[in-house]
């Protein structure tokens, strides 16, 4: 389970909307709501954007756990419709393990953001 991820961002209300957009089918909400911070989770914050006037901002990959295959597509199909960007549609993920399926995509500042079903 992924404790929290801060990542800066170029333009909080874009990235806002795209991260909404992304996490709903996951069940997590906004837990924080300011001009300068937003943050997401299911019981607490996880994840943190903060503004930042950084022309590139950087990082690695974030990834969500799923519940289910639905939820893999409901969040990959919900984050390109609001400025994500495929990197790999969703699909089986053996590298998760036997039964897992994740799908991958780009955030509006051009982070990966992957969503994985891994079932025990």
């Amino acid at each position: 389970m992924l404790y929290y991820v801060s990542l800066n961002v170029s333009d909080i209300e874009r990235s806002g909307s795209f991260y909404d957009a992304v996490l709903a089918p996951l069940g997590w909400r906004r837990q924080e709501d300011s001009p300068e911070v937003i943050s997401w989770g299911m019981n607490r914050p996880a994840l943190y954007i903060t503004r930042s006037d950084a022309s590139r901002p950087g990082f690695g990959k974030v990834s969500f756990p799923a519940n289910s295959i639905p939820a893999v597509k409901a969040s990959y199909e919900s984050g390109l419709s609001n400025g994500g960007e495929p990197v790999a549609e969703p699909g089986a993920a053996p590298a998760h393990g036997g039964r897992s399926y994740a799908a991958r995509l780009r955030d509006p500042d051009g982070y990966e953001v992957e969503i994985v079903s891994a079932p025990e």
